[in-house]
């Protein structure tokens, strides 16, 4: 946002005394107005960014300092040094500034940890919905395919071992995995894309 004061010079004006610099601002003397925007813009905006080191603050904070100066001079105090009160309209507007940059930012943040914790609870549900998927696949294969191949993937036992606890040959143990890794091989399939991709 730009903000300017653009106005005719005045011929023969004398040199005002600071109490009458106030009472013509607070009579809305534009000219006078345009002179203290003049004198004070580079003093309010560098001291500002001495304070914030941020140069959007900075000049926001210019801006607005002389926006509210104009818009409540009817407020001025005629007792107190211009210079005092334009500073701290400064510091005050400087201040709800930075409270704001500092909501946002924590909206920011929050939303971000919002976006992570869904991202995880949607992971965290598909992983479950795939293992339902493989219990119930394996839960219908027939009794034996179904033994065999839990002493495999979840006991970790050779094919010997399954051979010798069910009294079957390697052979047919051999022969009931890959059945049973036939019957798992688009869900495996599956399985495998969302590990790869997701």
């Amino acid at each position: 946002m730009d903000f300017y004061f653009n106005f005719g010079k005045r011929v023969s004006d004398p040199i005002m005394h600071p109490i009458n610099t106030i009472a013509a601002i607070r009579e809305g003397d534009a000219f006078i107005f345009s002179e203290l925007f003049n004198e004070y813009h580079q003093k309010v905006y560098f001291y500002t960014l001495s304070k914030t080191h941020s140069q959007y603050i900075a000049e926001e904070t210019t801006q607005l300092t002389f926006i509210k100066l104009w818009h409540y001079r009817g407020s001025l105090d005629e007792s107190l040094p211009i210079s005092q009160q334009i500073f701290r309209i400064a510091k005050t507007t400087c201040i709800d500034l930075l409270r704001k940059e500092a909501v946002q930012l924590k909206l920011l943040q929050a939303k971000k940890q919002d976006g992570s914790r869904q991202t995880h609870i949607t992971e965290a549900v598909e992983v479950k919905e795939l293992q339902q998927r493989l219990a119930d696949i394996v839960k219908n294969m027939p009794p034996v395919r179904r033994k065999v191949f839990e002493m495999s993937r979840y006991e970790f036992k050779s094919h010997k071992e399954i051979a010798q606890v069910l009294s079957l040959s390697v052979k047919t143990v051999e022969n009931h995995i890959a059945l049973a890794l036939k019957q798992l091989r688009h869900f495996l399939m599956f399985l495998l894309i969302w590990m790869l991709f997701f």
